[in-house]
């Protein structure tokens, strides 16, 4: 996927994200509070632009919706402190971790992968990118929202996040090299819940930007 942002075009080739981010959501959903940050990736073919249809999965399990603030790595390389993890985020997005929650709880009482109820067809909706170029202090404050139906489910707010961006970042970059176009989905706040084929979705970034998607309805 390629991403165009302040006259750059970076090449998304790696999707990063993290899991049990927000204490409300750990609680909601039953789950213990991590002492590091939880981290999975999605293949890249799971993007999907806004205003696209996002396909109905081929197993036929319904999906979660789970809005989440997502970050663009401008450069490369490895942070070297908290600070510095900032002036590697080139843009932020808000987007959805679409998650087959059964196949998920299913897994997790396995201990097995699961990347295959995080990481299917077009499981990471997302919107367009909104240039960023302040401190750690500026990603502590951002606020975003998700919405099905036009009824507002999630309101979220980095400063509500167990592990902050920057953090995220340097736990992320002690096993992989930082690299331009790079996405992190950064957790997700509470009010999860069940999609229904059909169903829109949107979700609304911290510049006020609103981005769309609907669920294929495969009976149709």
């Amino acid at each position: 996927m390629k991403i165009n942002l302040s006259s750059k075009e970076y090449d998304c080739q790696r999707v990063f994200c993290i899991g049990r981010n927000y204490v409300e959501h750990i609680e909601e959903l039953g789950n213990d509070r991590p002492e590091s940050p939880v981290i999975f990736s999605k293949p890249a073919t799971s993007l999907v632009t806004a205003g696209s249809t996002i396909r109905f999965p081929r197993c036929g399990e319904t999906p979660h919706f789970e809005t989440e603030l997502v970050v663009l790595i401008g450069k490369k390389g490895v942070p070297e402190n908290f600070e510095d993890a900032a002036t590697f985020v080139s843009g932020l997005a808000v987007g959805y971790d679409l998650t087959l929650r059964e196949t998920q709880n299913h897994l997790l009482g396995k201990a097995l992968p699961w990347e295959i109820c995080k990481g299917f067809d077009d499981s990471a909706p997302i919107g367009k990118f909104v240039p960023f170029s302040g401190s750690a202090a500026d990603l502590a404050k951002i606020e975003f929202s998700g919405s099905i139906n036009g009824k507002l489910r999630q309101s979220g707010d980095t400063a509500k996040m167990i592990f902050p961006i920057p953090e995220l970042l340097l736990a992320i970059s002690k096993y992989w090299e930082l690299l331009p176009g790079d996405l992190i989905y950064t957790g997700t706040p509470p009010g999860v819940g069940a999609l229904s084929a059909g169903d829109t979705l949107s979700a609304t970034d911290h510049a006020g930007n609103t981005f769309e998607w609907v669920l294929e309805n495969p009976g149709k």
